[in-house]
């Protein structure tokens, strides 16, 4: 036996490697049950799956052409990446795109464009486009918001996104002068750096609920008082990637500090049920919102992939009703991808933002309710063309979320449901989380929403107005079919957006409730 254990370092390097193969094909034979082609074609089977799960690395980088990946192709993620670094985000030699292409958009740019002039709040800061709208004046909460940006964070959770992630948007959005929209996981401390907040709670009431699962309006009023960022709330019904579906938080993932952040027990699952516990009826949801308004003082508004109108449109009739509403609605698109879902779900529920959007908008307008409400789109729209389009068809501000992302480092990997995200966005890997330098990425986020805004308000001056909320369904064509090649927003989509009252940027500068900047004292009717 000794002689043979001395003989062992003594055997030839090829020895050892056909060893090993007859090991793994010895397992694949008779032992792994799971895999048909590792029995049937031992050894070499594994390239199969080897080369499988390094697929989608080698379409991005070596196969796709530009324009040809989803959910964000190589220029919408290049233009992202040059703008937050602020390098050349130009394209030479014209555009690669196929111009004739359904829903290709063109902005009809007018003959003399419009022309900043000396003094004008543009003329100082380039990057200055506040919302034309005011959260909450209508409705006359105590605490109007009129948002300092047009372009702000959409809805994602501490939890889903990392600390390091959570702290460097807000850091950057504080550094743009927009806001940050916590997602349903709540408020917590990487939220807190300066940035205006809009608190935002689904099913699972994080931050703001009982013991037992149920709301509790005695720690929303209390998480208001204790942060005066908090500039609004918004109440879920649901979202693009996954609406009408519920979730569990399992309790392995539950730490000490997500525990104190959620109000939930450590190492407890917990429920996120399909459905809201605190109303089942849009009355209950009007009464709802009426009750956190005025125990807050805040605006408040709701958020929603768009499916079937009969709800929304019994919300609108109980609006003119009872003269009370939502104070912003904020429409997700089908498209949209921070959550995690099963392709039966992302694929097929719920409609496309411009579809969506289009028909909730015309719920509203058919009933000349568009004034009362600030309308927020999301859901890929975090491109300057997009936003135009966007604002054309009525909304009042963009979020983004993916964009966002992807300023601050995201490389598509869609990994993002596996905790195993190589940039340490999407994860809570304390080792991953540490690539992410916060000072350097908050600047790289705050000059996303600046380059963004630079271009939106060229493309707007480009067709001759002051401000993005004076497009019209008109300034607008997208490609259709071949026997109508080109059509407007307003025939394609069927309607007309409201006009939104603008006079000027320079009164939109001059607004107290800008970016939050509220005097104490209550709105007289």
């Amino acid at each position: 036996m000794r002689n043979f254990i001395n003989y062992i370092p003594s055997l030839p390097w090829w020895t050892w490697i056909f060893l090993f193969l007859f090991i793994v094909a010895i397992w694949d034979i008779f032992i792994q049950k799971r895999h048909t082609i590792k029995h049937n074609f031992p050894i070499v089977g594994h390239l199969r799956y080897w080369l499988e799960s390094i697929g989608p690395e080698m379409r991005q980088y070596f196969v796709a052409n530009n324009r040809e990946e989803l959910p964000f192709n190589r220029i919408e993620r290049g233009w992202i990446y040059a703008s937050a670094k602020k390098e050349n985000n130009y394209e030479g030699f014209g555009s690669d795109r196929d111009l004739y292409a359904h829903q290709h958009i063109f902005i009809k740019n007018r003959m003399m464009a419009f022309s900043v002039p000396n003094g004008h709040p543009n003329a100082l800061e380039p990057t200055f486009i506040p919302c034309a709208k005011v959260m909450g004046l209508y409705n006359k909460r105590k605490k109007p918001f009129r948002p300092a940006s047009v372009v702000n964070v959409s809805a994602m959770s501490f939890g889903s996104l990392s600390a390091a992630a959570v702290e460097a948007m807000n850091r950057g959005v504080k550094k743009a002068g927009a806001y940050h929209n916590t997602g349903e996981g709540g408020l917590s401390p990487y939220h807190k750096h300066g940035g205006d907040i809009v608190f935002h709670f689904g099913t699972g009431y994080f931050g703001v609920r009982t013991p037992d699962g149920n709301f509790s309006m005695e720690k929303m009023k209390k998480l208001v008082a204790d942060n005066p960022c908090i500039k609004a709330i918004e109440i879920k019904l649901s979202q693009g990637a996954k609406p009408g579906k519920g979730g569990v938080l399992p309790g392995a993932k539950i730490t000490p500090e997500l525990s104190e952040i959620r109000g939930v027990e450590v190492g407890k699952d917990v429920l996120s049920p399909a459905t809201h516990k605190a109303f089942s009826t849009v009355e209950e949801l009007l009464a709802l919102i009426e009750a956190i308004a005025n125990e807050t003082g805040l605006p408040v508004g709701i958020k929603g992939a768009i499916g079937k109108l009969d709800q929304w449109e019994e919300l609108a009739d109980l609006m003119i009703k009872t003269g009370k509403g939502p104070d912003f609605i904020t429409v997700d698109g089908g498209e949209g991808g921070t959550g995690a879902a099963p392709p039966s779900f992302a694929d097929h529920v719920s409609l496309p933002w411009v579809y969506g959007f289009s028909s909730l908008y015309k719920v509203f307008l058919n009933r000349s309710l568009t004034d009362r409400i600030v309308f927020i789109g999301s859901g890929k729209l975090g491109f300057p063309a997009k936003a135009a389009m966007a604002f054309a068809m009525g909304v009042d501000c963009i979020n983004v979320a993916r964009e966002a992302m992807m300023s601050i480092g995201c490389i598509q990997a869609q990994v993002c449901h596996t905790n195993r995200c190589p940039t340490g966005i999407a994860t809570q890997s304390k080792w991953l989380q540490k690539g992410i330098d916060v000072p350097l990425k908050s600047d790289r986020l705050a000059q996303y929403f600046n380059t963004f805004r630079k271009e939106l308000l060229e493309i707007t001056h480009a067709a001759g107005y002051e401000h993005p909320s004076q497009f019209t369904m008109d300034d607008v064509q997208v490609n259709v079919d071949d026997n109508d090649l080109n059509r407007s927003l307003a025939s394609t989509y069927g309607y007309n957006k409201a006009k939104v009252a603008f006079t000027s940027v320079q009164e939109l500068k001059d607004c107290s409730y800008l970016g939050g900047k509220f005097e104490d004292k209550t709105i007289k009717a």
